[in-house]
């Protein structure tokens, strides 16, 4: 299972921003990497799709995920 979460570190922490999908005392492996902050739409949209990909537990790959969330044809609201 991969799970890619934001989360704040403090006083020696690590907070997700989310609840997450772990049992309690289950051991897992972290890997720290730092959030670049998003400058424009297209990163908006690319965290997002970073964040949804483990969440969603997406068992495809993140660009077919992309074009799902994106695509304006696969919009419920457009199709009405």
């Amino acid at each position: 299972m991969t799970i890619i979460v934001e989360a704040i570190y403090e006083n020696g922490v690590l907070k997700p921003d989310r609840p997450l999908p772990i049992k309690e005392h289950e051991r897992i492996q972290v890997t720290v990497q730092d959030v670049p902050r998003a400058e424009s739409a297209a990163n908006d949209a690319e965290a997002f799709v970073r964040r949804s990909y483990g969440l969603l537990k997406w068992a495809g790959d993140r660009e077919t995920l992309r074009h799902l969330a994106e695509d304006p044809e696969l919009d419920p609201q457009e199709s009405a």
